[in-house]
Order: C-alpha cells, then sequence, then structure tokens
C-alpha cells in the first residue's frame, strides 16, 4: 500500500512508489538472513542508497528493479554474514537472534509515541510466520552464510535457483546443492517443521507458557521441573553487557534451580506473556523496563529449549515502544 508521500513523489519520478514498495520484503528477506533488525535495516538503507547513487538513465535501464534491489539485497547481507561470523566468534557469551515483538503489540506500543511525522520501524514489516520461529533462525546461524542465502531465496521465498546465483555469484546447479546442505541441516537439527494446526499449537504453548510463568513466579521448583523435558537446554545472550550465564544451562533440575536463583536476586521482576517471533512467550520487566525476552521450544507437551536474550542492544524493538 502507497502512503500519501509515496504517491505524491509519483510526479517527479516515475515508478517510485513501486521502488519504495519493495523495503517490506526486503527487510523481511534481511531479517532472516540476519537475524538481527539492526543490521536488516542496515541493509536495506545501503541498497536503496546504491539504487538512488546511479542516474535516472542506469535506472530506467534496469528491466526489473524489484529484482534489482533483492539482488543487491542478498550480496549485502551474504557480506555481513561473512563479517558476523567472525564477530560472533569473539562475542562475549552465547549468541541469540534478535528477538521481534508481535505485530499488534507493536503498533499499540508506538501509537502514542511516533506521531504522524514518526518513522515506522522495521519490525512493524516483518511477516511473522515459521520461517521467524527462534528455533528456526537458531539452526540458521550454524548454516555458511552461501548455504543460508541460497535456503532463504529458495525455501522461504520461493526464488529460482537461476536468480539465486546472480546473488551468490555461482551457477544454479551449486545454489540447489547449497540449498540442499541447507535443509540436510535443519532435518539433523531436527528444527520443528510448520505444525498442521498452528492455531491449536499456539493455543498449547500458550498454555504451557503461562504455567511456566506462574510455577516461576511462585518458585515452585517441582512445577518448573514437571513443565521442562528432562534434556531442556536454557540459552541465554547477554553479550558481555549484563550479567548472564555464558554457556547453556542443560537439564530440568538444573534450570529450575537457576531459575529460582534468578528471581531470589532480581525482586520486584515482573512476568508478561507475549508473543516472541509469533510464538508465546515471556517479557520480563523490572522497574518497568524490559530486561529479559523468552522464547520457548516444545517437545512432547513439555519446554525443552528456552532462549532468553538480556543484551539490551537486542531488546530496542522491546524497550523504546513501551511493552508492557
Amino acid at each position: 500500500m502507497n502512503t500519501p508521500s509515496e504517491a505524491g513523489h509519483d510526479g517527479f519520478e516515475p515508478g517510485l512508489s513501486a521502488i519504495v514498495g519493495e523495503r517490506r520484503k526486503l527487510i523481511n528477506l534481511a531479517y532472516r538472513l540476519l537475524g538481527s533488525l539492526a543490521e536488516a535495516e542496515d541493509a536495506v538503507q545501503e541498497t536503496y542508497a546504491r539504487w538512488y547513487a546511479m542516474s535516472r538513465q542506469q535506472q530506467e535501464a534496469i528491466e526489473s528493479p524489484g529484482a534489482w534491489l533483492t539482488t543487491v539485497a542478498g550480496r549485502i547481507c551474504l557480506d555481513v554474514l561473512g563479517s558476523a561470523r567472525a564477530r560472533r566468534e569473539r562475542y562475549v557469551g552465547e549468541w541469540i537472534p534478535e528477538p521481534l515483538p508481535d505485530r499488534t503489540e507493536w503498533i499499540s506500543g508506538r501509537a502514542g509515541g511516533g506521531g504522524a511525522g514518526g518513522s515506522v520501524d522495521p519490525a512493524d514489516r516483518i511477516t511473522l510466520d515459521e520461517s521467524v520461529n527462534m528455533a528456526f533462525l537458531v539452526v540458521l546461524e550454524a548454516m555458511t552464510p552461501a548455504e543460508r542465502v541460497a535456503f532463504i531465496l529458495h525455501d522461504v521465498f520461493r526464488y529460482p535457483f537461476a536468480e539465486i546465483a546472480e546473488v551468490l555469484g555461482r551457477t544454479p546447479v551449486a545454489c540447489r546443492q547449497l540449498a540442499s546442505s541447507a535443509r540436510r541441516r535443519i532435518h539433523s537439527a531436527q528444527a520443528p517443521a510448520a505444525p498442521a494446526d498452528p492455531v491449536s499449537a499456539t493455543v498449547g504453548q500458550a498454555g504451557l507458557v503461562r504455567d511456566f510463568k506462574e510455577a516461576w513466579e511462585a518458585k515452585d521448583i517441582k512445577a518448573l521441573v514437571g513443565l521442562l523435558d528432562p534434556d531442556a537446554t536454557l540459552t541465554a545472550d547477554g553479550g558481555g553487557l549484563v550479567g548472564t550465564v555464558l554457556r547453556p544451562v542443560e537439564g530440568s533440575e538444573q534450570i529450575a534451580q537457576y531459575l529460582i536463583h534468578i528471581a531470589g536476586k532480581a525482586p520486584g521482576l515482573t512476568l508478561l506473556e507475549r508473543k516472541v517471533n509469533g510464538r508465546p512467550g515471556l517479557v520480563a520487566q523490572h522497574s518497568g523496563v524490559t530486561v529479559t525476552v523468552a522464547s520457548f521450544s516444545l517437545t512432547g507437551g513439555r519446554i525443552s529449549r528456552i532462549w532468553a536474550v538480556r543484551n539490551p542492544e537486542k531488546l530496542r524493538p522491546w524497550t523504546e515502544n513501551g511493552q508492557s
């Protein structure tokens, strides 16, 4: 949908609305490729900078501007992924993708603060589906940059391998092999597939997360252990900026004990049920400030994985918009 400002520009630059209209798709693509809203927005901004750096004649010579923007965005993301691997090797503790708030909560959260002239945050443009499920994004982190780009472009966005080859600078056959390798990684990691009945699955997870929240608030260690899979894992990401465990906590009893320990050290912590990357999760606030966003994955009706993001740089969408 075009905004009034976009429509107003059409008289000066034919086709501008179509170019700007690609932004939502590009943000969706870049977030899935990079796992970071901030990096996704930067990649898309750079993509548009390169478009507007061309002359009008150069722009008009491009047969499909949308395909050009996607190709450039994909190449930029590929470069970012290559440098990100080196950065994450130096990262303090575990690295978890940046969590996304639910779109409706995001809109209500910024309704009173942005104003008519305020910019729309990239999180508002992300389409929440199984390809932004935290469990899925975590598996993507284990892929090589080329595997991730080939897989996301083909299996999620349905681009043909001939077009993906333009992004990766490889043959279509090589891109097909990369996507196949990525699928094997997903299968070997047992990443959850889309449920047959996503509504029922969401309702079931919401109930389990609510029980988990109540047990944590009550400091009921026995109840927590009962809600967790015996081989459950809790991974926390503080980025070296806040205190948290640097390695995953494994086992239901160990996780329950750790959670009770945290509850004792942080009196006044408020737990809120919120959608995180499209799935029921929890947000922890202290004195009205979001300090942790937790995502969950289930196995056999119990919680098998918990991802707790505490790095304040990754909580920007949750702290700047009054998620309460």
